[in-house]
């Protein structure tokens, strides 16, 4: 019992250490100890004849493997971390348990296949799922050794994922063998050839130079959203973004402000007429004529009948409306440019399956004004400045989303902008992480980026991941720097997560199979 409990410990270790500021490389043997516990007990009997139970063990991996790395959600909502370690641990459990089942009654290769396409498998529907928190996705973990993944241009994060399953797997075996020198030449290669791969795209790409390029200065205010939605008005929170928009240089093509940088409750057909949207306007026109600001902003849409109205619509009097999380391109024409936000956090900007517990309001999390179940957008839309460069505005969260990301690229943003608010989780890896991500997204897209948060981590990020100007946690101030455009479609841009819908049909088939086998067995068409 104890050497279990010490394997399921380093197994913790191992899979937490990427996401607490370590390397990805513990990542290719995490799941060794608890494949050695499982093999353990398998087919072992206790005291009174029954199987020795497995499923405690890998619980407790990966509830400490979430706890450990999802912690900090607790500034905001505590409920948040109990959620998320709850649903992640039943769904990362419950596939090594299907494993287990199968590696009791079925030959060694149909059991590693169940385990590979089942996790992978998971990992999509909880990408792609009305309960969505798709933090720990192992491909995720390489956030910051994009050397070792520039091939995610063609797979996305989930091939690092099926990296990761692989090498366990043949370090797993190698390991049973482990007197034998040979045995250990297949995870090797294994590791090996990929990483090799990858060192030599990173190496090799180059960006195209300018004139396929833009100016962009990003904004960080600095804003306690915790405190100074009691302290600050709009009018003063406005003012503080258009002093800090002001040290944009003239050659600024686009000056990019946080998510809900702007908080004033008008329709989206009188924004013009809001008095933070028409002071950044004004500062264009006077000031940066040849800017287009980006910002972050709360909008509102009514509905002329409860008949009309979305299903996420709230109702006040006989006004119908919804509220979305928005992007806002403004310049010098008269256009405005709305993005809704469509990737919304559970309880705080949305509840699953709405329609069946609008009703139980008390379940609503209030979140700094933009709580509850918000609408949300159909639309990756993409602005274009008057210049007729294309850019897509990512809001926080929409960033973990690989996918999704790559929608905006498919509707032909040049250049790729990510809007957030990490104040709610405090100085964390929380937000540390949470810029990571837009790494892995500008190698899948191979666009460059420009990361605006209220507080946390702004900074720009090239085509290949890597990090250029930042600013810090607690930093007010603006970065500019000149980012190349791209117009090229990468293989996961044009055809998105195929390991992750591929994986889902032979985790079915597999089980299948199973049943199959299972079958003819016991009918003893088989030994």
């Amino acid at each position: 019992m104890g050497k279990r409990i010490l394997c399921s410990l380093a197994s913790v270790v191992l899979f937490a250490l990427p996401w607490l500021g370590g390397s990805a490389l513990t990542l290719f043997a995490a799941f060794v100890p608890l494949l050695c516990i499982e093999s353990d007990l398998r087919g072992k009997t206790g005291r009174k004849g029954r199987p020795r139970r497995f499923w405690p063990y890998p619980v407790l991996v990966f509830a400490l493997w979430w706890l450990a790395t999802v912690w900090w959600v607790g500034f905001a909502a505590v409920i948040g971390v109990v959620a998320a370690t709850l649903v992640g641990t039943v769904l990362m459990a419950g596939v090594f348990l299907i494993y287990h089942a199968v590696a009791l009654r079925a030959p060694r290769p149909l059991a590693y296949t169940v385990l590979v396409a089942g996790w992978l498998a998971y990992e999509w529907l909880y990408l792609n799922g009305e309960i969505s928190f798709p933090w720990l996705v192992l491909g995720n973990g390489f956030a910051r050794d994009v050397y070792l993944v520039q091939w995610y241009e063609y797979t996305g994060a989930l091939g690092g994922s099926l990296w990761v399953l692989l090498v366990n797997l043949l370090l797993f075996e190698a390991w049973k063998r482990r007197r034998d020198v040979r045995a250990w030449i297949a995870p090797g290669a294994a590791f090996a050839l990929p990483a090799a791969l990858s060192l030599a795209m990173y190496a090799s790409y180059r960006e195209d130079p300018a004139p396929d390029s833009t100016t962009v200065t990003i904004v960080q205010p600095n804003v306690d959203p915790y405190k100074a939605k009691f302290r600050l008005t709009s009018e003063q929170r406005s003012e503080m973004l258009v002093e800090l928009m002001e040290q944009a240089p003239d050659s600024a093509d686009f000056i990019v402000a946080p998510e809900t940088a702007i908080d004033e409750r008008y329709m989206e057909q009188h924004l013009a007429h809001a008095p933070s949207v028409d002071r950044i306007r004004t500062f264009v026109r006077e000031r940066k004529p040849g800017a287009t600001v980006v910002v972050g902003s709360l909008t509102y849409r009514p509905y002329e009948s409860e008949e009309t109205a979305s299903p996420t619509a709230r109702q006040s009097g006989s006004l119908w409306y919804d509220i979305y999380n928005s992007a806002l391109s403004l310049d010098t024409t008269d256009r405005i440019g709305i993005h809704h936000k469509a990737k919304l956090v559970i309880g705080v900007e949305m509840i699953p399956y709405y329609p069946l517990v609008k009703k139980l309001k008390f379940l609503v999390t209030d979140l700094g004004g933009i709580s509850g179940q918000l609408g949300y957008g159909d639309v990756r839309e993409v602005f274009t400045s008057p210049d007729g460069i294309a850019a897509g505005p990512a809001i926080c969260y929409e960033a973990i989303y690989g996918e999704y990301f790559a929608e905006f690229v498919r509707n032909g943003a040049q250049v790729m902008f990510v809007i957030s608010n990490d104040g709610w989780w405090r100085d964390t890896p929380g937000h540390r992480y949470l810029f990571a991500y837009s790494r892995l997204r500008a190698i899948e897209t191979r666009r460059s980026i420009a990361r605006s948060a209220n507080t946390g981590q702004s900074g720009f990020i090239d085509q290949r991941g890597d990090v250029h100007e930042t600013m810090r946690w607690a930093e007010r101030g603006i970065r500019t720097r000149t980012l190349n455009l791209n117009d090229r479609t990468t293989f996961y841009v044009r055809y998105g997560d195929v390991i992750g819908r591929t994986a889902g049909y032979v985790f079915v088939l597999s089980l299948l199979y199973f049943m199959a086998y299972r079958f003819r067995k016991k009918s003893h068409l088989v030994e």
